[in-house]
Formats: structure tokens, C-alpha cells, sequence
């Protein structure tokens, strides 16, 4: 299968190129050429199907021209040793948690897979790869934990300074080795650019193998819709609407959701659930896209103002803002209403629920609100453990959160991280220089 660039369709490429470069030269981000569908028998028999199998089937519609079957059953079974249970409140309602990989949020789906199918894809170059990573949180960790110690692969992350949670910068820096930790004076989409730029450099793509392991690498973005056939696997109910509301920033995880449903997952309908920083309500409501100054949040990892997914969005509907409006809806919502969601939720269904469900907890609720559904599934993506946003957590519930051992261990490890401006000449000369 080939893949073309979200700014030129004439612009195609093979698999492991759009993966090692990242982003296109002109550009764009990397999609498929075509949306392939999963069998009528597959979805008869899905709630048969392990986490590992679903993965497999959904996996081969895109790498089976350039991976064999044993290899690729291999390579999702080395990367997946944690799953992705549907945890029911009630009949209707349930939570999706994507937080029990080894960083604890759901961005270890795409780490892990990305880290084993490039190193699959480099083990028969002598070259070393720099993978560039611009992070608002989870990200950077689950990158750094799954390319650790991979052999030719060098890892630099890029995080706001001041703007991530304190839980979350512990793992950001406390792992040596092969991965760098930037910490850059600017907010996440300052991050974002300098990656951005890097890539469209000419001086630094000639002199180092540049890839990145955002949501804007494909590699990260095809496992992410794994979940989300999982999730439907595991539903008490197949044949009444579906809606999954998803915490949305940088829409990576929405993007994903939104390929599964071309492959043949019957949604209903999407809900992108936002923070302040909502620049895809704003495009569904008026079809302008207006990228926003970032507002810090509880919700830290959908603080972006300029998502990079929204080209994927666009391409996949054909830039028609109408159709993009039936098939996701969207909400905003404030800290203050966050708090109350947190609240609600442990006083109606005794379930602890991290910022961005919340925020995904309020939208699918206002939605419901809006319908007339006599029945229904409804499902939120818990993205991030709890405990990984304790403070806030237990201001609202005043209750101790217990501390998983990974994060424990992580706390008693020293920050190291090297300060940098946002300017892109001076991370260019960090690149060159090292």
C-alpha cells in the first residue's frame, strides 16, 4: 500500500518511508491511499477475537504487502502485553481504559507498536535514526519507555516548560541512555513547530535521520484504532447506536477512532471532547479553522491550539466541513467544570476518573441530552490513569489515590533535562552539535 501526503495526493510513498521520514517533504501528514474494509465474517465473529487478533487483522489491511503474517503476529505480541478492558457504570454507559501500559496512558498503544516496527524495518541499516517527539504529557513517556535500549534509535523529547504535570515530567526525564529530554520555553505547540521545522529542514535532513513518533507518524496513529474494534468486541450490546466520546488535543485519538469507522466499526457518532482550547468546536461551528493561543488546563494534554491531526480529518472527508459535522460532534468545556464531572462521577458510579475523561464524561452527557435514544452504548476513553493527575484529583474527591509501583519507582529516579529557548536555530544547533 502506498501513502500519500495530506497537502498533494500525487505525493505517495511506500510504508517505511512514511514512517522514517515522519512528514512528507512538502509538509503534509502521511495517509493511506485508501481506507481498506474489514470482512463481514470478521465483525460476526469479533467478540470471539483476542486484543492480539483483532491487532493482527486490522494491522495486515496495511502492512501485509510489507510484513509477513508470523512476523507481524510477532512483532504485535512483543508490543501488547497490557490490554484494553470496557469497564461497564451501567447498562449503557461504560469507560474504555487505555491506561494499563507501561507509562500508564493510552499513547503506549502507539509507542510500542511504533518502536517494534521501526526497528523491524532498521535492523538491516548501519545508520542511527533520531526520533523526535513533541509531547504535552503522555506522549514523550510512552515514546521514551518503547524505543529505550532499541539498538541505532536515538529519542529527543520536546516539553513545555512549567506545563505538564509534575508525575508527568518525572517520566519524561528520569530515563538516560538513549533518550534526551528537552524542556523548552514555550507551550506545547512551540514544541510542535520546532519538530515541524526540523523536518523541512534541508541542512538537517542531510545530516541526520530524522523521524518523529507524534501522532503525526503513521506507525503511531494505525495501532490507536485497534482499541477501539477492541472496545466494540467487548460491548453487552452490538446493535443499537454507538457513540464514543474521545479526549481530544491534538486529535491523534479521534483520527484513529475516525479510520476504524472507515474500516467498518458502526458508530453512530463521535464526540471530540475539548478543554478551552477548542479549536475543532470552533471549525464545526463556523468552518473557519483559526488556530488559538494555548490556555493551560487540568486537562494538560489537550492543550493545543493548532492540532496536527485536523489535515488527517479534513483529507479523509474531503474538506467538507458538513459531513465532518454528522460524524463528530463537539463539546468545550472549562477546569471548574471539570472538577464537578470528577465529583459526579465518583459520587454516581464510585469509578476515580483522570481530567481528560472527565472532560469526555461531560460531553458524551450533554450529547445524550440532546437525543432520544430509547437505547444505546455509550463509551468514554479514560486516557490516563488517575494517579498520574493526583493532586488534582484527590483536591475534588478527598481521597488517597494508590500510587501504581511504576510511578513510585519513577519518583525516587533525578530529573535530567536540558533547558532550551524556543527558537528553532537554537534546537537546530542542539541537533547538530550532538
Amino acid at each position: 500500500m502506498k501513502f500519500y501526503s495530506t497537502n498533494n495526493k500525487n505525493c505517495s510513498v511506500s510504508l517505511r518511508e512514511a514512517i522514517f521520514k515522519g512528514i512528507a517533504n512538502d509538509g503534509g501528514l502521511f495517509m493511506p491511499q485508501e481506507i481498506p474494509k474489514l470482512s463481514p465474517s470478521f465483525w460476526q465473529n469479533v467478540h470471539h477475537l483476542s486484543f492480539h487478533q483483532i491487532a493482527t487483522e486490522v494491522a495486515s489491511l496495511f502492512l501485509s504487502e510489507d510484513i509477513s503474517r508470523e512476523d507481524l503476529e510477532s512483532l504485535i505480541a512483543d508490543a501488547f502485553h497490557f490490554e484494553a478492558p470496557l469497564v461497564y457504570l451501567n447498562d449503557t454507559l461504560s469507560i474504555l481504559e487505555l491506561f494499563h501500559g507501561p507509562t500508564l496512558a493510552f499513547k503506549d498503544f502507539g509507542a510500542q507498536f511504533m518502536a517494534r516496527l521501526v526497528a523491524y524495518f532498521n535492523q538491516k541499516e548501519n545508520k542511527e535514526i533520531t526520533i523526535l517527539v513533541a509531547t504535552s504529557g503522555d506522549t514523550g513517556s510512552a515514546v521514551a519507555n518503547g524505543f529505550y535500549n532499541q539498538p541505532g534509535i536515538r529519542v529527543i523529547l520536546l516539553y513545555p516548560s512549567g506545563m505538564v504535570s509534575e508525575i508527568q515530567e518525572k517520566q519524561l526525564t528520569t530515563l538516560t541512555g538513549n533518550i534526551t529530554a528537552l524542556e523548552v520555553e514555550g507551550n506545547f505547540d512551540d514544541c510542535q513547530r520546532l519538530v515541524k521545522t526540523a523536518f523541512l529542514d534541508k541542512e538537517l535532513r542531510k545530516g541526520r535521520n530524522l523521524s518523529s513518533a507524534n501522532s503525526i507518524n503513521l506507525a503511531r496513529l494505525l495501532p490507536q484504532s485497534f482499541y477501539y474494534i477492541a472496545a466494540y468486541a467487548q460491548l453487552k450490546k452490538r446493535n443499537v447506536p454507538l457513540i464514543i466520546s474521545v479526549p481530544s488535543g491534538n486529535l491523534g485519538n479521534l483520527t484513529a477512532g475516525l479510520l476504524a469507522k472507515e474500516m467498518g466499526l458502526p458508530v453512530t457518532r463521535f464526540i471530540a471532547a475539548l478543554n478551552i482550547n477548542k479549536f475543532l468546536y470552533e471549525y464545526l461551528k463556523e468552518g473557519k479553522q483559526k488556530p488559538l493561543s494555548v490556555i493551560p488546563t487540568l486537562s494538560n494534554a489537550m492543550d493545543v491550539g493548532n492540532p496536527s491531526n485536523f489535515a488527517r480529518i479534513l483529507a479523509l472527508y474531503q474538506n467538507d466541513q458538513q459531513k465532518i459535522n454528522q460524524i463528530i460532534y463537539s463539546r468545550s468545556y472549562s477546569d471548574d467544570s471539570t472538577r464537578q464531572a470528577i465529583r459526579e462521577i465518583y459520587s454516581k458510579y464510585g469509578y476515580i476518573m483522570d481530567p481528560h475523561g472527565a472532560v469526555s464524561y461531560l460531553a458524551l452527557k450533554e450529547y445524550l441530552a440532546e437525543q432520544n435514544f430509547t437505547d444505546f452504548q455509550g463509551i468514554i476513553l479514560e486516557t490516563a490513569h488517575p494517579a498520574k493527575f493526583s493532586t488534582a484529583v484527590k483536591e475534588e474527591l478527598q481521597i488517597e489515590i494508590e500510587m501504581p509501583k511504576s510511578l513510585k519507582e519513577t519518583f525516587s529516579k533525578k530529573k535530567k533535562a536540558i533547558k532550551i529557548s524556543h527558537k528553532f536555530k537554537d534546537f537546530k544547533n542542539f541537533l547538530l552539535d550532538t
